[in-house]
């Protein structure tokens, strides 16, 4: 039998995710032109190098051999980076699409129904505006889901029998990809993208958050207590920060920007 969830509750939490949504929009938004921007001006620079008289022969042939490598290389990870980032939207976007089409979740609430439409759509937009940059910056769009999680989910789908299991593999993906975004942060070359990677990396931590309150009161038989405003005194003491279990957001399983890569 599917376990209840309150749809009150999940009508705020889809409310408060889109708003979340709309602010991580409109900073992708800025970042993507400020990196098209960027993109135009380093374009510019380099067809100054080969002006005649610009810079001495010696000298221009040590900017070129020397910056150029380095910007050559850090432009492929950053493509290399996106690319990661759509494969893990897109396999996000697959997960909740089959998870919308099960028995249990379409023929069930329809609150519960427009939360995983909901939450497909921001996925769809984040992939989106990933590709969006890693084609401003000289690549491919990835239109393919990510290799390793999708291994993950080939095995994980077969044994979903309710909400429960849903959510626990909902909670694997939102939380790789809070975590690949968080590091990615620090690995990405022009200020643009890590901007437009701070800006979606909220999104999928809130997300797991959500997810993960969902998850505790569903094994330990409390959907009831899913309910605005909420009884704390039968609430048990976790409540507060189930959803929260470190104070800085980790890192360690991100997974490597070559690991979505187009090939």
């Amino acid at each position: 039998m599917a376990e209840p969830i309150d749809t009150r509750l999940l009508a705020e939490l889809t409310e408060q995710s889109e708003d979340l949504h709309s602010d991580a929009t409109r900073t992708t938004r800025t970042s993507l032109d400020d990196y098209a921007d960027s993109a135009a001006e380093e374009r510019h620079r380099n067809r100054r190098w080969w002006r005649p008289g610009f810079l001495g022969a010696a000298a221009a042939g040590a900017v070129l051999l020397g910056t150029g490598r380095a910007t050559a290389a850090s432009a492929a990870d950053d493509v290399m980076a996106l690319q990661t980032a759509a494969s893990l939207e897109n396999l996000a976007v697959n997960v909740y699409t089959t998870a919308a089409g099960l028995p249990f979740i379409k023929d069930g609430n329809k609150v519960v129904v427009a939360f995983i439409e909901r939450t497909t759509a921001q996925h769809r937009a984040h992939a989106q505006a990933f590709n969006a940059a890693a084609v401003k910056a000289g690549g491919k769009e990835q239109t393919g889901p990510d290799p390793k999680y999708a291994a993950i989910v080939q095995q994980a789908l077969p044994t979903i029998k309710g909400p429960a299991d849903v959510v626990k593999l909902a909670i694997t993906l939102e939380d790789v990809a809070a975590q690949t975004y968080t590091k990615n942060v620090s690995q990405v070359s022009d200020p643009a993208l890590r901007r437009l990677f701070g800006s979606v990396a909220p999104v999928e931590a809130q997300h797991k958050a959500v997810l993960l309150a969902v998850q505790a009161l569903l094994a330990g038989n409390a959907a009831d207590l899913i309910t605005l405003p909420p009884d704390a005194a039968k609430l048990p003491a976790a409540a507060g920060s189930v959803g929260f279990p470190d104070s800085f957001y980790p890192t360690k399983d991100a997974s490597p920007i070559t690991e979505g890569a187009v090939k």
